[in-house]
């Protein structure tokens, strides 16, 4: 939430085998200022439009962590731009869904090793501040991941670190089970496993990208 600098080195690693753009929600991050605070669902439409605009067709839309509930939005809100989505830790499982517990299964998650993640957030964090988190927190706590996801008909891939104390194996096992054309790994790590191994998600998203290729009419 609020960031993205830390998954630039995993960008990278997908760039060894695709084209790679890596999207700020409007007023977070690099991005310019927003006008108004967005849903989830509106963040979703911001994705779908910049397709558009760049001319992307066919595309394999990935989130990591809070970005997945963006991603699965895009895939309902312009089905003929995604060919694939990926959701990689997804959030918000059903067990965290209020503020008390989401914050407790994070610093949960914070004591496996992840070392200068905290320190990469901070100018993010910063540039957000406490309005635009807590502003974010409150969307995705709303949003039903489950029910964007059991809407998707394009081949979808969940990817969890079997250490992430944020989502639970059974729920991902679920989210993965809701679409015709879902999938799901496990890979080590916790919830930001993308930091510590960047490559990680690169061969499961590559096999993604080559079913969502074939499932191509």
């Amino acid at each position: 939430m609020a960031v993205s600098d830390y998954l630039l080195p995993a960008c990278a690693a997908l760039g060894e085998w695709t084209e790679v753009h890596l999207f700020d929600l409007p007023g977070y991050a690099g991005s310019g200022e927003p006008t108004r605070y967005l849903n989830v669902q509106g963040y979703g439409e911001t994705v779908a439009h910049w397709l558009e605009a760049a001319g992307l067709d066919r595309a394999v839309v990935v989130g990591h962590s809070s970005g997945t509930q963006v991603a699965a939005w895009t895939g309902v809100l312009c089905p003929e731009r995604v060919a694939g989505v990926g959701l990689a830790s997804p959030t918000v499982d059903p067990m965290a869904r209020s503020i008390p517990r989401l914050l407790f299964r994070w610093r949960l998650d914070a004591r496996s090793p992840s070392p200068g993640l905290e320190a990469n957030h901070v100018p993010e964090w910063k540039r957000a501040g406490p309005r635009g988190i807590a502003h974010l927190i409150k969307v995705h706590l709303a949003d039903r991941p489950e029910e964007q996801v059991a809407r998707l008909h394009v081949p979808v891939l969940v990817i969890r670190g079997e250490q992430d104390r944020l989502s639970r194996e059974s729920w991902v096992r679920d989210l993965a089970g809701s679409t015709p054309n879902g999938d799901h790994v496990t890979v080590p790590g916790a919830h930001a496993f993308v930091w510590l191994d960047p490559h990680a998600w690169s061969e499961p998203l590559h096999r993604l990208a080559i079913r969502a290729a074939s499932a191509v009419p």
